[in-house]
Formats: structure tokens, C-alpha cells, sequence
């Protein structure tokens, strides 16, 4: 193969290319392979290391060949490995020598570093968009429905009442720590390892700090053979996107449980459902089932990018080549997930009158009885076991907290008074817990607000 020049004596067997290559799938980092070459080039001529001319020539040749590959007309071929080698083979075939200037002072092992950094970052910035479209449809549905009240729940047993509003916030709370561990990941991911060479720089001119700007890296990298053989970044950027389908997955759970029959608190859009192929009668939320495999998958990604650096010396080895498809499937997926998401969070019925008769077992207002004592003086270890004996006294006698006398009550409680017998409303019980972040009415309308005032200027920026 011309391209390796003159130090093998044989061609590579067709097994050993198809085994090899790596083009059925970094096609798609084209047009970060062209910007990048496009401004070693010009760093290339203003440096002196290449005619200026031949600089143009270049420039001009790889834009006409990203435009070939959009529309196409470009020709991929498994002996050319790689999308490097396909973009540069290209710009020899047109321009003979002086298009293999191109490779001057850098080798494969920097050049797809820069590449893939290039790409991630455009990636991140979509997601980022992304996860904020996510966070306001959340928002949305939680301000349509500001006083549905819902019982919260721990170990999936009732526990309080919450508002409906308050648990969907929680989620955005999440969505948000997502996004800042992606922007806190685009600082490591902005970093230009272009003019690292192979392992070791190079011996020409270069200038790496007007590539970088050129490119809008932050800084270049400090350590060549760092540079070249790192990849904490995409393994960071799964690992991110490892904890953001895990929050989907959680909502999905969710979902699901609350669009049973037995929760019956919601109803997603015929359009994000689907029937059974046997039972006529069926409705399955399979976007929210499908998406806690997909997470699965996800974690798929990160173990392998892991399990597939754990090993390696210094520096560039060709493992690496296999970091690109689990990078990919796990940014399409996520990408996936966030095309979907907002509109079935907006188009969701709320059945908020099943929310509130859920929400209604005064027994969800155990907690309330037990820190009215501790209001009273009475010491919370002491108030929860009151409280658990009138619960066994309910349970034993077949009845409802509310539906005990004053007297029944204060065998259990004897400090009970007639205002007790008044405290097993969710509302009146929601009421009562307008701390900050607590699910009180006027608590949850100030965290609305603020997601509200944030992701409007989220969405100005």
C-alpha cells in the first residue's frame, strides 16, 4: 500500500484489512478531520514549512471532498482503513504531492486525538441543548399541575404526601447535575493535542498555540505522549452519560408504575405507547421499558472503554481504535433518549383526582402525628413510638387513623387532643412543609419559578 511507503514488502491480506478498518464507522468524523487539517495547513504555511499556495491548494481540496462525502459521491474502501487515510488519499489522487504535504508534522495517533475532541465537543454542546429541553418539558408539566398531590413513597410503600409537582422536580434536579457534569467534561474534553506527533512533537516549527485558537481550544496539551494515549475524556463523557441514562431509567420506573392499573396516575400519548401482538385490550409504555435496556447498553459502553485502557503502555497502541463505536452508541443513544423524552412528558395525561384518593390514607400522616408531638415536648424517639402502637391498634381492629376516637387515640397517645383528630388531609399535611426544598405549596412554587427564570436563560444563551 503506497500510503505506509516503503517498509513493507507485502500488501495487507483482504482478511487482515476488513479485520482491521476502521471506516465502516469513523466516516463520521469527516468534517472534524477536514477543519482540523485545514487549520494545520494554514499553520503549516504560516510557519514556512509549506508554500502558501499549496496551503490553499489543500484548504480548498478538503472542502470540496467534505462536500463529496455529504452528498455521497465520496467512495469508501476498507483498504484505506480509516477516514484519515480516505481524506488524505483523496487530496493525493487530486493533488498529487503536494496534497501529501498535508501529513507534515503530525502522525494518525495525534491527529485522530484532535479529531475525536473536536467532535465530542460539538456533542456535548447538543446534549447539554438537550437535557435542557428535557428539564423544561418537566417543568411544564409540573407547573400545569401545581397542587395534584400524590403519595411519595420509600421502599415502593407508601410513605407521604407529596406534591405531584415536587416529585417531577426532582428529576429536573438530577437532569441539571447532568449538564453540569457535561460542561465540567468539555473543559478536559477542550484541549488541543494536535502537533504531539506520534509520541514525541516534532522536530518542525510548528505552531501549536495558533491551532488552537484557530480551533477554539482552551490551551494545548502539556505532555506529548499524554496526549496521544489519553482517553479520560470520552471515558469521563460515557461515564456522564452512564449517570444520565440511569436518571432516565428512574423516571422511566416511574412511569411505569404510575401508568399501571393499580397506580393508575397518569396516561402517556397513544403515540409513545404500543398494543400486544395477542391481548386486544393492551397499552404498554415501551419507551420508558426500552429505555432502562438502552441504559443497560450504556454501561456496556463505559465498561468497555474501561476494561480496553486498563491495560495499555505508553503510549498510542491500536486498541484504542475500538474506543469509537462504544463512544458513539452511547452519545446516540442518549441523543436518542433526548428526542423523545420532551414530547411524551408534554403530551402525559395527569389523573390527579387518582393521585389525591391514593394520597388520602391518613396513614401517610403517621409522620405528622409523631412531629406534632415532638412540638409538643415530647422526644421523637418516644412520638414515633406512639405513633407505631396507634398504628398497630388501627391494624388490629380493622380501622383508619381517622377513624379512631379521641379516646382510642390516647391509649396509644396521651397527649392527644382533639386537634389530632383533624390532621389526616394530604393537603393540610403538604401545607405544613414550606422549608426550603420541602413539597409545601409555596416551596414548590419558588423551586418553579427558579427552573423557570434559569432555563429561559439557559435558553437566551
Amino acid at each position: 500500500m503506497a500510503l505506509w511507503g516503503g517498509r513493507f514488502s507485502a500488501e495487507t491480506r483482504d482478511e487482515v484489512a476488513e479485520y482491521t478498518e476502521s471506516i465502516s464507522y469513523d466516516r463520521r468524523l469527516y468534517r472534524w478531520d477536514v477543519r482540523g487539517s485545514q487549520a494545520h495547513v494554514r499553520m503549516l504555511a504560516r510557519q514556512g514549512i509549506i508554500p502558501a499556495a499549496t496551503a490553499e491548494a489543500i484548504a480548498a481540496e478538503l472542502e470540496s471532498i467534505a462536500g463529496r462525502i455529504e452528498r455521497g459521491d465520496f467512495k469508501f474502501k476498507t483498504e484505506l482503513e480509516d477516514i484519515h487515510m480516505h481524506i488524505e488519499s483523496a487530496l493525493i489522487e487530486k493533488l498529487g504531492a503536494e496534497g501529501a504535504r498535508v501529513h507534515s508534522a503530525r502522525s494518525r495517533n495525534d491527529q485522530v486525538a484532535l479529531d475525536i475532541r473536536l467532535y465530542l465537543r460539538d456533542e456535548v454542546d447538543q446534549l447539554s441543548s438537550g437535557i435542557r429541553e428535557f428539564q423544561l418539558a418537566l417543568v411544564k408539566a409540573a407547573a400545569a399541575e401545581p397542587e395534584a398531590i400524590l403519595p411519595g413513597f420509600t421502599h415502593l410503600q407508601h410513605a407521604q404526601a407529596v406534591l405531584f409537582a415536587h416529585h417531577l422536580l426532582a428529576y429536573v434536579e438530577m437532569l441539571d447535575r447532568d449538564a453540569e457534569r457535561l460542561a465540567d467534561c468539555r473543559r478536559r474534553i477542550n484541549v488541543m493535542p494536535l502537533g504531539s506527533g506520534a509520541l514525541a512533537g516534532s522536530t518542525l516549527p510548528i505552531d501549536r498555540e495558533s491551532v488552537a485558537a484557530e480551533l477554539g481550544f482552551d490551551r494545548v496539551t502539556r505532555n506529548s505522549m499524554d496526549a496521544v494515549a489519553d482517553r479520560d475524556f470520552a471515558i469521563e463523557l460515557v461515564s456522564a452519560l452512564a449517570i444520565f441514562t440511569m436518571h432516565v431509567s428512574r423516571l422511566s420506573e416511574d412511569l411505569i408504575l404510575w401508568c399501571s392499573q393499580e397506580f393508575d396516575f397518569v396516561e402517556l400519548d397513544d403515540a409513545f405507547c404500543t398494543g400486544s401482538s395477542l391481548m386486544p385490550q393492551k397499552k404498554n409504555p415501551d419507551v420508558c421499558e426500552i429505555s432502562r435496556g438502552k441504559t443497560a447498553r450504556v454501561y456496556g459502553d463505559l465498561m468497555a472503554l474501561l476494561t480496553m485502557c486498563k491495560g495499555l503502555p505508553l503510549t498510542y497502541n491500536r486498541d484504542l481504535q475500538e474506543d469509537k463505536e462504544q463512544i458513539f452508541d452511547a452519545l446516540d443513544t442518549a441523543k436518542r433518549i433526548l428526542r423523545v423524552y420532551p414530547p411524551m412528558i408534554a403530551t402525559m395525561k395527569i389523573k390527579k383526582e387518582r393521585m389525591r384518593a391514593a394520597a388520602s390514607d391518613p396513614a401517610l400522616m403517621a409522620t405528622d402525628l409523631a412531629e406534632k408531638l415532638v412540638e409538643l415536648g415530647v422526644p421523637f424517639r418516644s412520638a414515633h413510638h406512639r405513633v407505631g402502637s396507634l398504628v398497630k391498634y388501627c391494624r388490629e381492629h380493622g380501622k383508619r387513623l381517622d377513624q379512631v376516637t379521641l379516646e382510642e387515640m390516647q391509649l396509644s397517645i396521651p397527649e392527644a387532643t382533639a386537634e389530632f383528630l383533624t390532621m389526616f388531609q394530604p393537603e393540610a399535611s403538604v401545607a405544613k412543609r414550606e422549608l426550603t426544598g420541602g413539597t409545601g405549596y409555596r416551596a414548590v412554587r419558588s423551586q418553579l419559578a427558579f427552573w423557570q427564570q434559569r432555563l429561559e436563560r439557559a435558553d437566551e444563551r
